[in-house]
């Protein structure tokens, strides 16, 4: 069973590896987005970890909604309210268990990609995160490693794809041939989890 320092354990690992990963971040946004990808995930998840300690949150649904909500209140541009929606959703789905299974997060987490898709419009093969997020999720019945290869698989994935979704889909054809900035960070958070869970 998952209590709510296992959760911690996932955004705190997030934090970090969006910390050491932040500037490829940025780097993938150059050609096709705002540039402002790594600086912008960096600066939320920073104050989600720093929040996460002071508050304490004891289930995992509160965990995750406060992550969420730091989000949507410190992150700029799309990343804020798709994020916070993802991890607000997942929080809400898990209710008030004290702890829940790794069946619970699965279907958790299946809802909130579905919340990201309706806020987002985007779809699987629309060159977003939900690139990464929709074969995850499916391969999180397997376990939790099995989830972080589908996540790089689908971040990779998005490469030959063309944008119809978000800033990169105002280059058309030329958004072709980039990695997308957000099916990569997603693939930071199905990796994080999976390092939080010790696989």
């Amino acid at each position: 069973m998952l209590d709510a320092d296992f959760f911690r354990r996932w955004m705190t690992a997030t934090a970090a590896s969006v910390d050491r990963e932040a500037e490829r971040l940025t780097a993938l946004d150059s050609p096709i987005g705002d540039a402002d990808h790594g600086s912008n995930l960096q600066r939320g998840f920073t104050a989600v970890a720093a929040t996460q300690e002071k508050e304490a949150p004891d289930t995992p649904g509160a965990v995750l909604t406060l992550a969420g909500r730091r989000l949507i209140s410190t992150v700029g541009g799309a990343s804020g309210p798709l994020y916070g929606t993802l991890l607000r959703r997942t929080g809400k789905a898990l209710g008030d268990a004290g702890e829940v299974s790794e069946e619970q997060l699965a279907e958790a987490l299946r809802a909130g990609v579905e919340a990201v898709m309706t806020l987002g419009g985007a779809a699987p093969g629309d060159k977003t995160m939900i690139d990464t997020l929709v074969p995850a999720v499916d391969a999180l019945g397997t376990g939790f490693a099995a989830a972080r290869t589908a996540a790089e698989q689908g971040a990779l994935a998005t490469t030959p794809l063309q944008a119809r979704k978000g800033r990169a889909s105002y280059l058309g054809e030329r958004s072709i041939g980039h990695q997308d900035p957000g099916a990569t960070s997603a693939a930071l958070l199905i990796a994080a989890l999976a390092e939080a869970a010790g696989e």
